[in-house]
């Protein structure tokens, strides 16, 4: 039996169906950008950075707006980093280790992400035995890290009016935490501000707002390192989940 040759299409029909093809591709297309957009828009915003100041009147803000204190304006010169944080003041005038122990509980939510430590100031003023900052401090630093925060030790000097010995334990207990702990250290919170009158309130101790802004843009890439040790241990852990 002889097969007739198929009988050819017309060439408009052709190019209907070409055309047609074409509008269900742009339509699939549409409807996938579609949803995906909408999948975007639904989907969680992933939450500040939270990051907590512990410490006394230096980070509380000792005669000055809330708004110049510590906190305030580390959070101000993160996020014009691009940093998405939440920085809070846990900061109380005349704290010393141990008042700082005490209410870590409470002063430390769960779901902080990062601590940054500046204690010690008020135990050197008064004299106080260094072997027990350090020991208040070894419990902090402890703590912390076993609810799931990085932690930023910021430390201090103490007065030389007290004798070499003296300064040498208590100058000497923040890096041995920090090697101890693996935990970030900014050597001496007050580094270029402490002494200028320029910086200070009249008390002479006290930093003012520039003060403030001083001491915030020298710590401020120990900061940002503290930050990428937060995203490095949720990338983990949400890898690891």
């Amino acid at each position: 039996m002889r097969t007739l040759p198929p009988k050819p299409m017309p060439g408009n029909m052709v190019s209907r169906i070409v055309l047609y093809n074409c509008l269900w591709t742009a339509i699939a297309l549409l409807l996938a950008a579609t949803v995906a957009t909408v999948a975007q828009a639904q989907a969680p915003t992933q939450a500040p950075l939270r990051i907590v100041v512990l410490g006394d009147s230096l980070v509380a803000g000792f005669q000055l707006k809330a708004s110049d204190a510590f906190p305030a304006q580390l959070e101000r010169a993160l996020k014009a980093r691009g940093h998405r944080v939440e920085v809070i003041n846990a900061g109380v005038s005349g704290d010393t280790t141990a008042a700082g122990l005490e209410r870590l509980q409470w002063s430390v939510a769960d779901g902080t992400d990062a601590v940054i430590v500046e204690l010690g100031a008020n135990d050197a003023l008064r004299g106080l035995d260094p072997a027990k900052a350090k020991a208040n401090l070894d419990k902090i630093v402890t703590a912390v890290k076993a609810g799931g925060a990085d932690v930023l030790l910021a430390g201090m000097l103490a007065p030389r009016n007290l004798g070499e010995d003296y300064a040498r334990a208590f100058d000497g207990m923040y890096p041995a935490l920090a090697r101890k702990h693996g935990v970030l250290i900014y050597p001496f919170f007050l580094d270029g501000v402490a002494l200028d009158p320029a910086l200070n309130l009249s008390d002479g101790m006290h930093p003012n707002p520039k003060g403030v802004a001083e001491i915030v843009r020298r710590i401020l890439p120990a900061a940002e390192q503290l930050i990428t040790r937060v995203r490095a241990r949720r990338t983990a852990g949400s890898s690891g989940g």
